[in-house]
């Protein structure tokens, strides 16, 4: 979700400006590769609608871009080389750790290492001849303090103590993330890095980065993290799987456990529904308004609405989106997709899709709801216990055949006529409602709620409405007595 969240700030910002939307994909560190993500998010930004302008430019066929760069910034003093192996590096960390010391590679201790810095020129040409794997760090200056300004926080000032020398490029030659994510904003003449906050103390070596090497800088925008619906702390995978809700976009497969989690899309979420709930996660128009339309975001859209503190996820407001949206919908855009929903239960063909969606789109959530309301389509052979207790008498079954008669009578057997003919009925029988309309629709649907009964009948018709009523009656009647 906090990735796609990203790339729509990205997305509307490039729409309300005439930018362009470009995914880049960022596979230089190759122990992180995972098989089939790139297609993934591919197939993600897809479905939200959010479909790159250009694109994708992988990072790691990009890779000779990169080495002139790292030159440049080796030939200016701006960086060097460094040959100390991972098991030095972690020693130096784990005997400052055993002092209660927090030890990192910096200018306080960058001469205590094996580096251009800190060895003579024999012995970097020993090291050099004998081909030692070496990686090359950016020398960030002591004693400084990196000002920018943050399009959603304002100033921002950090110290280079708190910095350290980070690798460029690594052994294998590959670039690590800073290095070649700074080259390609330059070169595809990024102006704004809209990025999570966890990017936020990487800002300042990135400030360092452009200034070494003569570029002006982007503006820099840190969007708020998405937090968990309660307690602290961000929004996790793990409060996805504890609360039953999704926090992918798409069904996605774990490549390590092999451990499944559904998406937003096989939840049934309706793509529009599920960005308009991440627009809101973060961003407010300054208005009442909480229902967009991605066109009509992205007129508005502007980073001094992003909130700076983190945006807590709600569940339960993901599924109201879901509900307005698919009310604000014509039904006949639903047809098809309601279709496909029934297929193998019942072949309803458009007409009786649209008398469905008629009756039902008020009353759920989600269009697959429609599909698990086994009553549209087959009689009930199951009721509300509770409801039967307190609703179904002792003359209910003969006032429900009083009711089939009036069904019987009903010509042209349509809703209106039959709401008339029923009211003049209870009329007759001086009936409240609750006498014959609530067993009315225990038999036709087994339920204590839903669509009109008048609207229901007419899509049964009439034959199938008097044969449930009929047959609810003795089922009702047979539990009644065996319990």
């Amino acid at each position: 979700m906090g990735g796609v969240r990203t790339a729509l700030y990205n997305w509307l910002f490039a729409r309300r400006h005439g930018g362009t939307f470009i995914l880049r994909v960022e596979d230089t560190d190759r122990t992180r590769f995972v098989e089939g993500a790139e297609a993934y998010i591919l197939e993600a930004l897809d479905w939200c609608g959010i479909t790159p302008d250009e694109g994708p430019f992988r990072q790691s066929d990009r890779q000779a871009l990169y080495g002139p760069h790292v030159e440049q910034l080796l030939n200016s003093g701006w960086a060097y080389l460094a040959w100390d192996t991972q098991e030095e590096i972690s020693a130096v960390r784990e005997a400052a750790s055993a002092k209660g010391e927090t030890w990192q590679y910096d200018a306080s201790t960058r001469l205590s290492m094996r580096n251009a810095l800190s060895l003579t020129s024999a012995e970097i040409s020993a090291l050099v001849q004998a081909g030692t794997p070496s990686v090359v760090r950016f020398k960030v200056p002591a004693d400084r303090i990196i000002d920018f300004t943050d399009a959603i926080r304002g100033g921002v000032s950090i110290a280079t103590s708190v910095m350290d020398d980070k690798v460029l490029m690594k052994a294998d030659g590959m670039p690590t993330y800073h290095m070649a994510n700074i080259v390609d904003d330059h070169l595809m003449e990024i102006t704004h890095v809209i990025r999570g906050e966890e990017w936020l103390p990487s800002a300042a070596l990135h400030v360092l980065l452009y200034e070494a090497l003569g570029w002006d800088a982007p503006v820099f925008a840190h969007l708020p993290l998405i937090l968990k619906p309660s307690g602290p702390g961000k929004l996790s995978k793990r409060d996805g799987d504890q609360g039953g809700f999704p926090i992918f976009p798409l069904e996605w497969t774990d490549p390590s456990s092999g451990a499944i989690s559904a998406g937003y899309r096989e939840r049934d979420y309706l793509p529009e529904a599920f960005m308009n709930m991440l627009l809101m996660l973060g961003w407010n128009p300054g208005t009442e308004q909480e229902i967009f339309s991605l066109d009509e975001a992205a007129s508005c859209f502007s980073l001094d609405r992003v909130i700076k503190s983190g945006a807590r996820f709600n569940p339960e407001k993901a599924c109201w989106f879901n509900e307005q949206h698919l009310r604000s919908l014509p039904p006949a855009k639903l047809v098809a997709p309601l279709q496909s929903l029934m297929a193998g239960r019942v072949d309803w063909d458009d007409a009786d899709c649209l008398r469905v969606l008629g009756m039902m789109l008020e009353r759920v959530t989600f269009l697959s709801e429609i599909a698990e309301a086994s009553w549209l389509f087959t009689p009930p052979t199951t009721f509300d216990a509770k409801l039967v207790r307190k609703k179904w008498k002792e003359q209910t079954p003969e006032i429900l055949g009083k009711v089939s008669d009036v069904l019987q009578a009903a010509e042209p057997f349509e809703a209106d006529v039959i709401e008339a003919d029923f009211k003049a009925f209870l009329e007759a029988e001086g009936l409240g409602f609750g006498a014959a309309l609530l067993p009315l629709r225990i038999v036709l649907t087994g339920l204590g709620g839903g669509p009109s009964m008048f609207e229901f009948a007419e899509f049964l018709g009439r034959n199938a409405t008097l044969e449930r009523v009929a047959s609810g009656v003795k089922l009702v009647e047979k539990l009644k007595a065996e319990a």
